[in-house]
């Protein structure tokens, strides 16, 4: 099981004075950037870990003044599940007393829903992946029908790939609902979802600040994962490898990365995704369908971790967009 930083506390019980800046986050090293990049610039924060966490709902006056939502919806497979919901109710509660929160409840909402977020890109007249949602393994084999081969089946609450597995066929999928192999995760619901063959082997991933596209890259698929977390991948599309690339986890063979000016057509539509989502600093991902030469957009992340060594794959180091963006809304709420 992963253990807290030093620095981190159940924030609620401390009665301490704090900075206006808090992060309420579950994995304890994924932020470490943007950490030392505002410790250098010497602006203060507090840093709340999600498994230590609890809140007094009667509580008066909050310690800061803006908070960053960094939940991440993969915390079930670090043994914090738990604290998905729990951030839910927090942000929830945050909302209700009128607190600046990154990355609310309403962004949060959307992290932690992939049925929700093809309802949204539906609402948007964006193209989505042809998807059922279901809420029983028994249900698969039924919800598949009409969709084509190959098709995945995916936890509605997830992250990092974790969870989604490939059928070929009616059989296959009505063989691992017999035999109770499909995971419907956190909160036993899924997507029974058309597997998009990528046209040239690639995925676009977007990232925004402030609801404006900051960058893009390409992720060259290596067919054999679903995690396509930008942090972790570990060479460019020359196959060179990528320094302090696999902050979290272990290189992911045969994933490559390089940086790509995406089309401003694109960049209306991510945001307008992000601005219907209310995510503040976010990630989309879209892919070329090679079946029919069509932008299908297929996941909306609150949650978003920079490209590793981004000087190198995007000319710029993002994360310094990142604490301007935090000290500009600290002064903003005062």
């Amino acid at each position: 099981m992963l253990m807290p930083s030093p620095a981190s506390t159940a924030f609620e019980a401390a009665n301490t004075d704090r900075a206006k800046l808090a992060f309420l986050y579950e994995h304890p090293q994924w932020f470490a950037n943007v950490f030392a990049e505002l410790e250098r610039r010497k602006f203060p924060f507090d840093r709340i870990f999600i498994p230590d966490h609890f809140y007094d709902v009667g509580r008066e006056q909050l310690p800061f003044k803006v908070l960053f939502n960094r939940m991440s919806p993969s915390a079930n497979s670090r043994e914090h599940g738990s604290g998905i919901f729990h951030t839910l109710a927090y942000l929830e509660h945050l909302a209700l007393q009128g607190v600046r929160v990154i990355n609310g409840a309403k962004a949060f909402r959307y992290e932690i829903s992939k049925a929700g977020q093809s309802s949204l890109l539906k609402s948007l007249g964006l193209r989505f992946m042809p998807s059922r949602v279901i809420h029983s393994p028994t249900q698969a084999v039924a919800a598949a029908e009409g969709l084509r081969y190959p098709l995945i089946v995916k936890a509605n609450t997830g992250g990092s790939g974790k969870g989604i597995v490939r059928f070929n066929s009616k059989a296959e999928v009505a063989a691992a609902a017999a035999a109770g192999l499909l995971d419907l995760g956190n909160d036993s619901v899924a997507l029974v979802q058309e597997f998009v063959p990528a046209r040239g082997g690639f995925i676009t991933r977007v990232e925004t600040v402030g609801f404006k596209y900051l960058y893009a890259i390409k992720v060259h698929l290596s067919g054999e994962t679903f995690d396509l977390c930008p942090a972790d991948i570990c060479q460019t599309s020359a196959g060179q490898a990528l320094e302090n690339a696999c902050a979290v986890e272990a290189t992911k063979a045969g994933l490559k990365v390089e940086g790509y000016d995406a089309p401003q057509a694109v960049i209306q539509d991510i945001e307008r995704i992000v601005q219907a989502a209310g995510i503040d600093v976010g990630g989309i991902e879209y892919m070329v369908d090679d079946r029919d030469g069509q932008i299908y957009y297929y996941d909306i992340n609150a949650l978003s971790n920079f490209v590793a060594d981004a000087p190198r794959v995007i000319g710029f180091n993002p994360v310094e967009n990142l604490a301007d963006y935090l000290e500009q809304e600290v002064r903003r709420a005062g």
